[in-house]
């Protein structure tokens, strides 16, 4: 069956609303995916039927409810191609799975030791690492990029970046910002080669490419729940499990212990260790459908589509004058993600600030972010403050990028008249 977007668009509710006059054109899927209707239906059964604590409680609901969650894992472990499903973690965001991530296995950090990022990771990918740093006293380098958005390798080798001393690296996937895809297989063969873990953040990778996490390269892989169709509240980490088997807890409580005494406690093996406490159940039954969902339409089928109307995007948007596309316009079969970030100015070479740029477009129906993106060191590394960002995903259509370009000429004129 070919992949029909209008058919698919009817399994998402919100995108018949409108916008005042104006459909709405939903370009901001990169923030957060909108919801089919299977994932809706699957979370309200669960709360109307099979609602109860997981573990813990040994009744029919109980029952259902440990099944329906453990469900999830596995449907989650088999759409990113995981060994077992004991691999994966569930975590309310990817931002969480991040900072386990940087307290576990950071835990044996000292002096000397070196953690490797890029400065094109979004503030989930620094800031944990950062706060690492601060508290073992390892040090904190980065990639650079080059001039189309790219990790800059040959500045990387000169620098010697990953080295003997490097005991982590930790790179998006893609990035949600100038849309790179990053050659993950190729920097963690580096980093094992001097005995470093490879940690990916995965956030705006696993909803639009199809994902073995065995052939990506990586140890640890995070991601989130509602960037994939799924919903809020949920995301994962997955792991190797005999390197999650190794790593010290994150968080404690309950369901992450196997024996507690008042003078120690031991605990539990992968993935609950990591697990502490009331997990996102109908979360996680939810997740599980969207994952079921994106396998069923087919994640080639997706990719596919991602890059055909990122490259009408693109094709688009630099036909207005005014307009700069951050980072690569290559949408080959690995080129490039679907967010597209952009500043805008004026016929006369003003420039519009890109709160102004979200706010013009919102009230014609278009809906994009403006801002920093949670990437605020990119941006500076770019000279610019802020930018404009319009992300594209399984449901978007050519006629809603005809409706952005239409609506920043319009932004572009009426900042142009009042100048």
């Amino acid at each position: 069956m070919s992949y029909d977007v209008e058919l698919i668009r009817g399994d998402f509710p919100i995108l018949d609303r409108r916008v005042g006059e104006y459909p709405l054109a939903y370009l901001d899927s990169a923030n957060t995916s909108q919801k089919p209707q299977v994932v809706i239906d699957a979370m309200v059964d669960h709360y109307e039927r099979h609602n109860a604590n997981v573990a813990r409680a040994m009744h029919v609901l109980g029952a259902e409810a440990s099944a329906a969650y453990e469900g999830g894992r596995e449907k989650v472990a088999a759409f990113i191609g995981a060994a077992r499903a004991e691999e994966v973690v569930f975590t309310k965001n990817a931002s969480e799975a991040l900072n386990l991530t940087a307290h576990s296995l950071g835990a044996a950090l000292q002096p000397g030791d070196e953690v490797v990022i890029s400065v094109m990771e979004h503030h989930s990918n620094i800031v944990p690492w950062q706060l690492l740093c601060a508290r073992t006293g390892a040090t904190l380098r980065w990639f650079d990029i080059t001039d189309d958005g790219r990790l800059d390798l040959a500045k990387a080798a000169a620098e010697n970046l990953i080295n003997n001393n490097t005991r982590i690296v930790s790179l998006a996937w893609v990035s949600n910002v100038l849309g790179t895809v990053n050659p993950i297989a190729e920097i963690a063969a580096q980093a094992h080669a001097v005995g470093a873990v490879m940690v990916v953040d995965g956030s705006q990778a696993v909803p639009q490419l199809t994902t073995s996490v065995a052939e990506l390269g990586a140890d640890l892989v995070a991601f989130t729940g509602h960037k994939m169709v799924g919903p809020t509240g949920i995301g994962a980490l997955w792991g190797r499990y005999d390197l999650l088997a190794e790593l010290p807890p994150f968080l404690g409580g309950g369901e992450m212990i196997e024996i507690v005494r008042m003078t120690g406690s031991t605990f539990a093996p992968p993935p609950y260790r990591f697990e502490a406490g009331t997990p996102p159940i109908a979360e996680a039954v939810g997740l599980g459908a969207a994952a079921e969902y994106l396998h069923e339409l087919g994640m080639a089928d997706v990719a596919a589509h991602e890059r055909a109307i990122t490259g009408y995007a693109l094709e688009a948007l630099g036909q207005l004058d005014g307009v700069r596309i951050l980072g690569t316009t290559d949408v080959g079969p690995e080129g490039r993600g679907g967010a597209v970030s952009f500043t805008l100015a004026t016929a006369d070479g003003l420039d519009i600030h890109p709160h102004d740029v979200m706010t013009f477009l919102d009230s014609r129906g278009v809906a994009v972010r403006g801002g920093h993106h949670c990437a605020r060191p990119l941006h500076e590394r770019l000279g610019i403050t802020a930018s404009t960002r319009a992300s594209f995903y399984l449901y978007t259509l050519e006629r809603e990028i005809d409706q952005l370009v239409d609506a920043l000429v319009y932004t572009q004129r009426f900042f142009g008249r009042a100048a």
